[in-house]
């Protein structure tokens, strides 16, 4: 059985947006073009512009246009962690994952990193400093941000769309760790982090991000 015009339609833009490399945040045509592009109705259009949309790859943006999603396709909850009852039992095993994965990601980064990414992620370190000194809770999404550049500069790209939803997967499902004020042993492990990646040293690099998640499990699991 054909499979709708719709449908079809759907998949054929997706392919475009990945053959034209598109960005995150980058508009696409309008409707005309896409239209004639993909030689179908605009109506069609329209429809396969909003099943992207539920799908996080696209954003509409009423009275602008459409744009390419900062979500990547995922959704705030992909894998169903907010269904589990145990959340204790959840996150914990959310951050013996992380033991597994982010250890690895840090000496990767220490191997890998430009020194422009460098200066981003110092950067972004002390946004996240200033906002934890003047009680700004935005430094929890910052702190998310950091741990995402991080995967992001692995190289690994099964790394950089793993590892978001995990932190933001431990912060949906744990108020009292969401809502805590990170402590300054937190801002020092970051330091140490940033230290050995500074260096070239993945070895330091490593330890350095096993010791910090082990420190942010401990108080997490403590809430």
């Amino acid at each position: 059985m054909a499979r709708p015009l719709v449908e079809q339609t759907a998949d054929r833009l997706l392919h475009l947006i990945l053959e034209r490399e598109y960005p995150v945040g980058a508009k696409l045509p309008n409707e005309y073009e896409l239209a004639e592009d993909l030689d179908v109705g605009r109506s069609t259009i329209r429809e396969a512009v909003r099943s992207l949309a539920t799908r996080n790859i696209l954003e509409v943006r009423q009275g602008s246009g459409t744009y390419i999603s900062s979500k990547k396709g995922v959704s705030e909850d992909p894998l169903g962690f907010s269904l589990i009852k145990d959340t204790d039992r959840l996150t914990s095993d959310l951050f013996e994952l992380r033991l597994l994965l982010e250890p690895r990601i840090a000496e990767l980064v220490a191997y890998r990193i430009t020194d422009d990414q460098l200066q981003l992620l110092e950067k972004l370190v002390g946004d996240i400093e200033d906002a934890v000194h003047a009680g700004d809770p935005k430094h929890l999404l910052l702190d998310v941000e950091f741990h995402s550049m991080l995967a992001k500069y692995s190289g690994n790209i099964a790394m950089d769309s793993l590892l978001p939803v995990i932190n933001q997967s431990i912060h949906l499902i744990n108020a009292n760790y969401t809502n805590r004020q990170m402590k300054s042993d937190s801002l020092e492990a970051h330091r140490e982090i940033i230290k050995a990646i500074r260096e070239k040293n993945p070895v330091a690099a490593h330890d350095a991000m096993l010791m910090h998640i082990m420190s942010v499990r401990r108080s997490a699991l403590k809430a």
